[in-house]
C-alpha cells in the first residue's frame, strides 16, 4: 500500500515547544530511570508515544466547555450533560461518571468477582487485569488465534474465540465466573478491532450461561469505524448507529474517556442492573466522591460531554485512522514487522521478530523500546512479557503472547513529519538491531510492575 497521508480536519491554534537532546544525553536519561519509559521526565522527550491516553489535544469547543463548567458538588449541569451524550450514544440507563478507566475498574470489578473465581476477556489489557487479580481474581485470555500470526492480514484480529470461550467456561464452571469482557479495540493484541456479530455471539454465550458480559470500552470510536469499513452489515450504518449495536447486548461498560473522548481526564461506567447501579454508587461515593461528579471537576466534566460526540465524528475517525495507516504503509516499504493490518490508536512493532537474539525473558520489547529513546528522544512501551506480571497463583514469570513495541499516537498532537521520524528511528534501530542487549528486572512491584519497575542492561 502506497503511503497517503490524510491532512488534519482542523487548523492549530495552540502549540507547545519540543527539545531534542543529545544522544549521549538521553542515554544518560534512559539510564537514571533505570531503563523504565515511565520513569522519564517529559522535557527529555521529543515525541511522545508512550499512550494516546490522556495526552490528546482538545478542540476550541472543549476549551470554551472548560469556561462553563459547573463546580457545583451535587447535581451540576456539567454533569448532567455527560449524561445526556453518553445515554445517546451508548444506550444505558444507568451511567456513572468516574475520573478515569482504571476507577470504573476499581469500583465494578470486585462486585463482579465476589466470591468467584475467573474472569474472561479476548484480551486484558493492564488495568484490567491488575483488578481482576486484586479483587481475587485470575484472568484468563481467549482470543482468536489469527491474532498470534503479526503478518496474518484478516479484517477482525480482536475478536473472542468463541468456542474457547464455551469450552473454558465447561472447563472452570459458569457459577466461577465473575465477567466475560470484550475490549473495544483489543489493546493488548495490537489494538484490534472486534466485528458486531463476535460481540453478539459473545453475548449470546455469556447470558446462556447467565454470566454478566462487558465491555472495555475506552476506543469503541475508532473500533466502530473499522466495522464501518470492514463489516458488510454497516457499510451504510453511522458511526453513532454501529455503537449503538456493539452495546445494546452488554450488562455493563468500563470506560476511559481519556481516549476516544478526546479529554485528558475522564472515565464513565454503566450498567442496565438498578440494583446494582445501587452498589456501584456507595462505591463511587467512597473511592471517588459524590456520584454526580465522580472525582471529576465539573470543567473536565464539560469537555468530556463534548468530547464524547466529536469523537464520533467521521472526518475525524478517517484522518485519525489515516495517521496509523500511513505509519503502517511506511512500515511495509522498510521491512519493519508489525501487528498488521494496523489498529486504531497504536503501531505495535513486533520485537520478537526485530530482535530474534533476545528471549523473552530478557524483554526483548522493552528493550526496542529503550533502543528508540536513545535513537531519536521517542518513547514508546512494552506490550509484552514484562508488562504482563507475574502469574498470580505460582508467582513465576510468564511469557507473554506477544512481544510488542507500543507506539501510541494521541489524538490531534502530531503532524506528518512526527511520524516521518517515527519511520526513520526504527529503520536505524533496525539497522543496528544485533547489538541491542535484554534487560533484567532488579526491581518490581506484585503487581502492574512496568509502571515503576527497575531495570538494568545485560553485559
Amino acid at each position: 500500500m502506497k503511503p497517503t497521508y490524510i491532512p488534519e480536519p482542523f487548523r492549530i491554534k495552540s502549540v507547545e515547544p519540543l527539545k531534542m537532546l543529545t544522544r549521549k544525553e538521553r542515554e544518560q536519561k534512559i539510564k537514571d530511570a533505570h531503563y523504565n519509559l515511565f520513569g522519564l521526565n517529559s522535557q527529555d522527550v521529543y515525541i511522545d508515544c508512550l499512550t494516546d491516553s490522556g495526552t490528546n489535544a482538545m478542540s476550541a469547543n472543549q476549551w470554551a466547555g472548560v469556561m462553563l463548567g459547573d463546580e457545583s458538588y451535587a447535581g451540576a449541569t456539567s454533569y448532567q450533560h455527560v449524561i445526556a451524550s453518553a445515554t445517546e450514544i451508548f444506550g444505558f440507563p444507568y451511567i456513572q461518571p468516574v475520573h478515569q478507566g482504571r476507577a470504573a475498574e476499581k469500583v465494578l470489578m470486585p462486585l463482579l468477582l465476589e466470591g468467584k473465581r475467573y474472569a474472561i476477556a479476548n484480551m486484558f489489557f493492564d488495568t484490567t487485569r491488575g483488578h481482576a487479580v486484586m479483587a481475587g481474581g485470575i484472568p484468563i485470555d481467549c482470543v482468536v488465534p489469527e491474532a498470534l500470526d503479526t503478518s496474518l492480514r484478516v479484517p477482525f484480529k480482536g475478536n473472542m474465540d468463541c468456542k474457547k470461550l464455551v469450552e473454558l467456561i465447561e472447563q472452570y464452571g459458569k457459577d466461577n465466573i465473575g465477567v466475560i469482557i470484550m475490549t473495544i479495540t483489543n489493546n493488548s493484541a495490537g489494538g484490534q478491532p472486534v466485528s458486531v456479530a463476535n460481540i453478539r455471539e459473545t453475548a449470546k454465550i455469556a447470558h446462556k450461561y447467565g454470566i454478566p458480559f462487558m465491555i472495555d470500552s475506552a476506543r469503541y470510536a475508532e473500533n466502530a469505524w473499522f466495522i464501518k469499513q470492514r463489516e458488510e452489515e454497516f457499510k451504510n450504518a453511522s458511526i453513532k448507529q454501529i455503537i449503538n449495536e456493539c452495546f445494546k447486548d452488554a450488562d455493563y461498560f468500563t470506560m476511559s474517556a481519556k481516549k476516544d473522548a478526546i479529554v485528558n481526564m475522564g472515565g464513565l461506567l454503566g450498567t442496565r442492573d438498578k440494583a446494582m447501579f445501587e452498589k456501584i454508587k456507595q462505591r463511587c461515593i467512597s473511592f471517588e466522591g459524590f456520584v454526580t461528579y465522580g472525582g471529576m471537576s465539573g470543567r473536565d466534566l464539560e469537555a468530556l460531554a463534548i468530547g464524547l460526540k466529536e469523537g464520533i465524528e467521521e472526518d475525524f475517525l478517517k484522518y485519525r485512522i489515516g495517521q496509523l495507516e500511513y505509519l503502517a504503509a511506511r512500515l511495509d516499504e522498510e521491512g519493519i514487522a508489525y501487528q498488521s493490518p494496523v489498529g486504531g490508536h497504536a503501531i505495535f512493532i513486533d520485537a520478537k521478530k526485530m530482535l530474534p537474539h533476545i528471549p523473552w525473558y530478557q524483554y526483548p520489547a522493552q528493550a526496542l523500546a529503550v533502543a528508540l529513546y536513545i535513537e531519536a528522544g521517542i518513547r514508546g512501551c512494552d506490550i509484552g512479557s514484562y508488562m504482563l506480571d507475574r502469574d498470580p497463583v505460582t508467582h513465576k514469570e510468564q511469557e507473554a503472547q506477544f512481544e510488542f513495541t507500543r507506539l501510541c499516537i494521541p489524538r490531534r498532537v502530531y503532524t506528518q513529519a512526527h511520524l516521518d521520524i517515527i519511520i526513520n528511528a526504527l529503520v536505524a534501530v533496525k539497522k543496528d538491531a544485533d547489538k541491542i542487549k535484554g534487560l533484567k528486572i532488579v526491581e518490581e512491584a506484585p503487581v502492574l510492575r512496568h509502571f515503576t519497575g527497575k531495570l538494568e542492561l545485560l553485559k
